[in-house]
C-alpha cells in the first residue's frame, strides 16, 4: 500500500511541502510570522524562548527547533534571527543544513530592522517556495509513515470510543510496516505498568517506568499535587474522576503493538513500530515534540473539542461524542459517536480513521489546516536567567 508524498534527502518522505520560516528566538518571531503570512506555501513556528536559556533547557530548545525543520513535511527553511540571542541563528541553520534540504538565514539587526528584514525574508522565501514547488508527489510505501497519537479535552467517550478506535488504526499501520508515536507522560501515570508489559525488552520497560516516576518526582519536588492539573477541570466535567482513569483511557490510543523504545522530547524516531516520547500532558507541547520527532500526520482524539493544529504536521481531529461534533463541527474532522450508540464497532471506526489518515497523507487538508491553526510551543524544562 502506498501514499503519494515528497522524497527528501536521507531517505525521508513527507506528506506536505512547506517552507518553514523558523525564528531562533522570541524577538524574531513576529518578523518570521509576517514573512510566512506574505508568501504562499510558507509557515512559521512561534518560538517563545531562545535567549537566556542554559544547560539542558537551551539544548532542548535547539533540538526542538532543528528537528522541527528536519521533519520531512518541510521542504526548505529560512532561519530568522535577531542577532544577539543566546540560540544563535547560524549554528541552527548549519545544523538544519546537515539534513540536506535548502536552508537560508537572515538576521534582523544586520538587515537594518523589522521592515527591511521582512522585505528580504519575503524575497528569500519566494525563492525557496518556487524551488520546492517543482517537486511532485511520488508513490511511497505506507511503511514510511509515522502516525502521531494524541488526545486532549478528554471525556468518558475518549477512553470508551475514540481512543480504542485510534488504537486499531495504529495497529493497522504498524502491521503494514509503519510506525506510531504515543506521548504525554503525565497521562501514563497509573497505567504505566500496563503499557510496560508490552515493552520489547527490559531496558525499554525500565525506561518507560522511569520517565513516569521522574514526572511524579518533579511534581513532588515542587511541593505540588498533580491532581491540581490532572485530570483538568474539563476532564472532570466530562466524567473522568482520576488521573488513573484518564491514563487507562489514554493508552488505548496505542492499540496492542509492542513498545519498541522510549524517546526524549523532540528526539527523531528512526525505528518502526510503536514508540513512546517523553512529553508533558499539555497538548501543544506534546504535539510540537512529536512533530520534531518526525511525525508526518497526527490523529487527535477529543471528547470536549479542541481547535489545535500544528505548523508543519496535519492534525486530524476525532471525537466519540456526537454532541461535541455537533457543537464543534468547524474543528472536528470525524464523528465516531456511533461507537457509543451501538451503530459502529471499534474495528469499523479504526478502519474509518485509517482511511482518513491515508487521504490526508495523499493531500487532503484537515479542518485545522483549512482554518490556519498552527499552534506550536517548545517544552521548557529550566529557568530563564
Amino acid at each position: 500500500m502506498n501514499f503519494n508524498g515528497y522524497i527528501r534527502p536521507q531517505g525521508k518522505f513527507g506528506i506536505r511541502n512547506h517552507v518553514l520560516i523558523l525564528p531562533s528566538s522570541v524577538c524574531a518571531s513576529t518578523v518570521a510570522a509576517n514573512i510566512a503570512h506574505n508568501v504562499p506555501g510558507c509557515v512559521s513556528a512561534y518560538n517563545a524562548f531562545g535567549c537566556c536559556q542554559v544547560g539542558a533547557d537551551a539544548a532542548q530548545s535547539v533540538r526542538t527547533l532543528v528537528n522541527t525543520a528536519a521533519n520531512p513535511n518541510v521542504g526548505a527553511v529560512l532561519v530568522v534571527g535577531l542577532g544577539c540571542e543566546g540560540l544563535e541563528p547560524l549554528p541552527i541553520a548549519d545544523a538544519i543544513a546537515k539534513f540536506g534540504k535548502p536552508v537560508r538565514m537572515i538576521v534582523i539587526q544586520q538587515e537594518g530592522g523589522s521592515i527591511k528584514a521582512e522585505a528580504r525574508g519575503i524575497e528569500i522565501a519566494r525563492e525557496l517556495a518556487a524551488t520546492i514547488a517543482q517537486q511532485e508527489r511520488e508513490p511511497i510505501d505506507i511503511a514510511e509513515l509515522i502516525l502521531g497519537l494524541e488526545c486532549g479535552g478528554s471525556d468518558t467517550t475518549s477512553g470508551l470510543a475514540a481512543n480504542p478506535a485510534l488504537g486499531v488504526t495504529s495497529d493497522m499501520l504498524i502491521k503494514l510496516g509503519g510506525a506510531a508515536m504515543l506521548s504525554e507522560t503525565t497521562e501514563l501515570i497509573g497505567a504505566e505498568h500496563v503499557l510496560a508489559r508490552r515493552a520489547v525488552n527490559a531496558a525499554v520497560k525500565d525506561k518507560l517506568i522511569k520517565i513516569v516516576r521522574d514526572c511524579e518526582e518533579r511534581a513532588k519536588s515542587m511541593g505540588v499535587d498533580l491532581r491540581g492539573s490532572q485530570p483538568t477541570p474539563g476532564n472532570i466535567a466530562g466524567g473522568l474522576t482520576s488521573i488513573e482513569e484518564k491514563s487507562l483511557g489514554c493508552i488505548h490510543k496505542a492499540g496492542t503493538s509492542p513498545v519498541q523504545g522510549v524517546l526524549e522530547y523532540a528526539e527523531i524516531q528512526t525505528g518502526k513500530g510503536l514508540y513512546v516520547m517523553d512529553t508533558p500532558g499539555q497538548d501543544i507541547l506534546s504535539m510540537s515534540g512529536m512533530a520534531a520527532g518526525g511525525v508526518q500526520v497526527m490523529v487527535f482524539t477529543t471528547g470536549l473539542g479542541t481547535p489545535a493544529g500544528n505548523p508543519i504536521m496535519p492534525v486530524i481531529k476525532v471525537t466519540g461524542n456526537h454532541g461535541t461534533y455537533t457543537r464543534m463541527s468547524d474543528n472536528i474532522d470525524i464523528d465516531l459517536g456511533g461507537i457509543i450508540d451501538g451503530t459502529l464497532t471499534i474495528e469499523e471506526a479504526g478502519q474509518i480513521l485509517f482511511d482518513e489518515v491515508l487521504a490526508v497523507a495523499n493531500g487532503k487538508l484537515t479542518k485545522a489546516e483549512e482554518l490556519g491553526h498552527t499552534e506550536f510551543s517548545i517544552y521548557r524544562i529550566g529557568p530563564t536567567f
